[in-house]
Formats: structure tokens, C-alpha cells, sequence
């Protein structure tokens, strides 16, 4: 071809393995944890993150982010705890979002200070982060949009700022999708992805990745053969095939979470609907210049005078309360009682996070029923 072809190409082309043996279309599955090592510059190992099944789901994800190379792992929280320690040592300072996942906010405050690694969790605004900055600052670390409140950095301006000091910058993306927004094209250097999300899909798969630079990656891989956190030829079979229809799926998954944030936001038992795409929300001006589309994820706060969160979800029928998001299937949690229940509350109230805070995974289901089963939850 001699252009790039687009998303929606890649999501079924990129990276796949010829089948030599038979002719099939599919990549096949290579399930041998040994192999022969005589006359063999490189001997394929699950644990060295270099095996064909691995690379091929790589190749993908660096196709639709617009990154060299990366490494593959068996969770979100691998690829991101992996990533940071090979970027930070001993007496090292990193700046990281106050609004984080849970998890990843519970491995920064519990092990940094015991590997002996500074770090400040600061406000989301990239003047903020700019102060937070000292000469010890080697890594910065975002997301955006952010779990669970939906808010919004400009990546671009973030960015240049760590260029300038010699910062490395890293950014959760899960809840954008390589669909939405491609961060490397903005400036960032690493994008991790908790792939049980949306590059899986089908909430049946635990999986995580890192893209880079082939430098950076070079040195995340090195790593990570210390510390494990491998993925298995069968799991990478099937998320490659999971990634063939990514881009259907999001796309449809945003265009139902449009329409449930629209009709949230006018409902008279919601207080407040957090979503990126609603013309009034906070960073909707910015999302606009660095992502394509707003995403699936919205969260909402129910009047307490009218319900409690855990009323509304045990009277929904068709969406299904449940931990985890992205999936096919529309789901609802509780931050406070989930991602982010390992925080204080007194944390979890510093970031607007609570006890009436809704998070909504929107799914591919028919907007309409969705829409309804909310309507009478709601009351």
C-alpha cells in the first residue's frame, strides 16, 4: 500500500503471523515453553516477552498507537509497575496526577518510598505539574481520561515541558483507546494499556502492554524479564483476535455513551454527570484537540436525597454491577467500593470521589435499553 492505512485496517492487519504450515489467515498458536537453543541467535521464551504470539499482539498495538515497539504482560498493573521501575532508581523523583487509578496510586504510595524514590501526586493541570518538577524528576506520570471522574490534561503542553527538563513521560490510556487518542503523536514517550479493558474486550482476559520507543523499550523488556509477568501463547491468541474488532467496538460503545451521558445529565435524580464529550464538562475543549472521539466511560452522582448508588444498582436489570470495565456487556460500579477503595477517604473526597459516584462501562448493547433500565433504577 503506499499510504498508512487506517484504524480500522490496522485493528484486523496489523501484526498478524503467516500461518507457513497450512495457509490459514489466523496467527497461529505456539505453545512450547522450550525450544531448541544450537545455531540460534535468539531462543523465543515466554518470560523474555520475545515469543511470535507476544510480538504479533505488540506489532498490532504499535501500529494503531503510532509507537516502535513495546512489551506485552499478563495485567494492566504489570505493564505499569514494570514500566516505572525500569524508568526510576534510588534517590529518583517522579510527579504523578493526584486522580489515578487506585492501583496504580496504591503501588506509588505503599513501595516508592521503601525503594527509596521521591514522588509527589499533584493536581490536574499541567502548570501544577510543572512546579512539582526538581532536578531529580525523571518521570512524569498521567491519565487522561482519567478513572474514574473523566477529566482531561493537555498532553501536548505536559509534553513539551518534560522534553525540555529531560523528562520521560508515561500515560495510562486505557479509557481512550488506541481508537481516540494516540499520545506518542502528542508528545508522550510511554503508553500502557490494562488490555483486560478494551483490547481485550470481552471481560474474559487479564492482560497488559507498554509502546515506546524501540530505546525505551528495550530497556522496559530488560526489566520485565526480572520481574515476570509474562503472557501466555494461548491469551495473546485470543487478543489478537479481540483487537481485530476493536475499533467497531469502541465506536459503538461511544456513540451509547453520548447518549446515556446526554440523557443523565437531564434527569432529575442525577446531580452531576462527568463525561468529555458533554459541551459544558470540564477539559471538553481540550479533549476536543487531542482526541477523536470522547470514549466510553462516564461517571454520574445520584442525588442522595432520592437514592443511594447501591440502591440504584440493585435495581438495574440489564446492566450488571461488577469491578472492571470495557467490556462488550455495560457495567457499573462504585469507585469508592472498588478501583479506589484502597484509598483514604480523605483522599477519595480530595478528588471528588464519593459515596454517590456511579462509574458507567458502556457496552454495545441497543442505547435505547440502556437508557430504560437506568430510567427505572433511577426511580
Amino acid at each position: 500500500m503506499t499510504k498508512e492505512p487506517h484504524r480500522e485496517t490496522q485493528c484486523v492487519h496489523g501484526g498478524g503471523l503467516r500461518d507457513a504450515a497450512t495457509g490459514g489467515i489466523n496467527s497461529p498458536i505456539y505453545t512450547s515453553t522450550a525450544a531448541d537453543y544450537l545455531d540460534r541467535d535468539r531462543v523465543p521464551y515466554q518470560r523474555y516477552f520475545n515469543t511470535p504470539n507476544q510480538e504479533a499482539v505488540v506489532r498490532k498495538v504499535c501500529a494503531l498507537e503510532g509507537a516502535q515497539d513495546g512489551v506485552l504482560f499478563s495485567s494492566g498493573m504489570a505493564a505499569i509497575s514494570t514500566t516505572l521501575l525500569a524508568l526510576l532508581r534510588s534517590g529518583d523523583h517522579a510527579v504523578l496526577q493526584d486522580e489515578l487509578y487506585g492501583g496504580t496510586h496504591a503501588f506509588v504510595a505503599e513501595l516508592f518510598q521503601r525503594l527509596g524514590i521521591a514522588f509527589d501526586f499533584v493536581s490536574l493541570t499541567p502548570a501544577a505539574i510543572e512546579r512539582a518538577l526538581t532536578p531529580d524528576t525523571k518521570v512524569i506520570f498521567l491519565e487522561s481520561p482519567t478513572n474514574p471522574l473523566l477529566h482531561v490534561i493537555d498532553l501536548r503542553q505536559v509534553a513539551q515541558a518534560a522534553r525540555a527538563r529531560g523528562v520521560t513521560t508515561v500515560i495510562d490510556n486505557t479509557f481512550a483507546t488506541p481508537i481516540h487518542q494516540n499520545p506518542v503523536t502528542l508528545g508522550i514517550d510511554v503508553v500502557v494499556h490494562s488490555g483486560t479493558k478494551y483490547l481485550g474486550g470481552h471481560s474474559d482476559l487479564q492482560c497488559g502492554i507498554a509502546v515506546t520507543s524501540t530505546a525505551l523499550a528495550a530497556q522496559i523488556r530488560c526489566h520485565a524479564c526480572h520481574l515476570g509477568g509474562s503472557l501466555n501463547a494461548a491469551t495473546c491468541y485470543l487478543l489478537e483476535r479481540s483487537l481485530k474488532t476493536l475499533h467497531l467496538r469502541v465506536e459503538r460503545q461511544t456513540a451509547n455513551a453520548v447518549r446515556l451521558a446526554e440523557f443523565l445529565a437531564g434527569h432529575p435524580a442525577v446531580a452531576r454527570v462527568f463525561y468529555p464529550g458533554l459541551p459544558g464538562a470540564v477539559g471538553h475543549a481540550i479533549a476536543k484537540t487531542q482526541m477523536r472521539g470522547f470514549g466510553a466511560m462516564l461517571a454520574f452522582e445520584v442525588k442522595p436525597e432520592v437514592a443511594t448508588a447501591d440502591a440504584v444498582q440493585r435495581r438495574l436489570q440489564l446492566i450488571r454491577p461488577a469491578v472492571s470495565l470495557g467490556g462488550v456487556e455495560t457495567t457499573i460500579c462504585a469507585p469508592a467500593q472498588t478501583s479506589h477503595a484502597k484509598l483514604s477517604r480523605a483522599d477519595r473526597e480530595r478528588q471528588g470521589i464519593t459515596d454517590a459516584l456511579l462509574r458507567l462501562s458502556v457496552g454495545i448493547e441497543h442505547y435505547e435499553d440502556l437508557i430504560a433500565d437506568l430510567n427505572q433504577a433511577l426511580g
